[in-house]
């Protein structure tokens, strides 16, 4: 009976250990975007948004602080819906100057869970060859089978704000707001 029990318990810790460990997720890039807004002049704001972003979650539902994410974009997937203004950010009065590098990256550091959907995600960003710790003010959204690719699927949205001085983008502050607002929207799938 002992010897039962003990088993009992060693396969149910087992099996908690697996369910502890996070499953791994890639990006759906099709489904995947981040959009920002600024100030023009005080007369407008304005949007724009980036596509191609790649990267993987690693989820841990049963303790998602443990949870981890890295995500890349290429800064030639922006979109201003002008193709005048479009040219003049990727040129090298913004985005194509000061050594650039044309790919975005963030990598997560830390997690701080702040409710049953909520969390902080505090992360490396790097844009325009400059590093910055950044915190994502994230939600998910949903976590289940997806009802099309019958596999497991994530959605999440996050927000932050960035300043363009703190990444040498800065020109034309303060007539061009130097904060920017991002919004991020990412559907993952399950990798395998």
């Amino acid at each position: 009976m002992i010897k039962t029990t003990a088993l009992t318990v060693a396969f149910a810790l087992a099996a908690g250990a697996v369910l502890a460990e996070p499953q791994s997720y890639v990006f759906d890039t099709s489904h995947s975007q981040i959009v920002f807004t600024y100030e023009h002049l005080g007369f407008s704001t304005t949007t724009g948004m980036f596509s191609g972003i790649e990267g993987t979650i690693r989820f841990a539902t049963e303790e998602p602080e443990n949870s981890s994410v890295q995500a890349s974009f290429p800064v030639s997937s922006l979109m201003t819906g002008d193709d005048g203004r479009d040219k003049h950010f990727l040129s090298g009065d913004f985005f194509g100057g000061r050594d650039s590098d044309p790919t975005v990256t963030f990598v997560s550091t830390a997690i701080e869970v702040t409710g049953d959907n909520t969390a902080l995600v505090t992360g490396d960003l790097t844009l325009n060859g400059i590093t910055r710790e950044t915190v994502l003010d994230t939600v998910l959204n949903q976590q289940g089978n997806h009802p099309m690719e019958n596999k497991p699927w994530l959605g999440f949205d996050a927000t932050t704000t960035l300043k363009r001085s703190d990444f040498e983008l800065g020109m034309y502050v303060p007539a061009v707001s130097d904060e920017v607002v991002i919004s991020i929207s990412v559907e993952a799938m399950a990798e395998g």
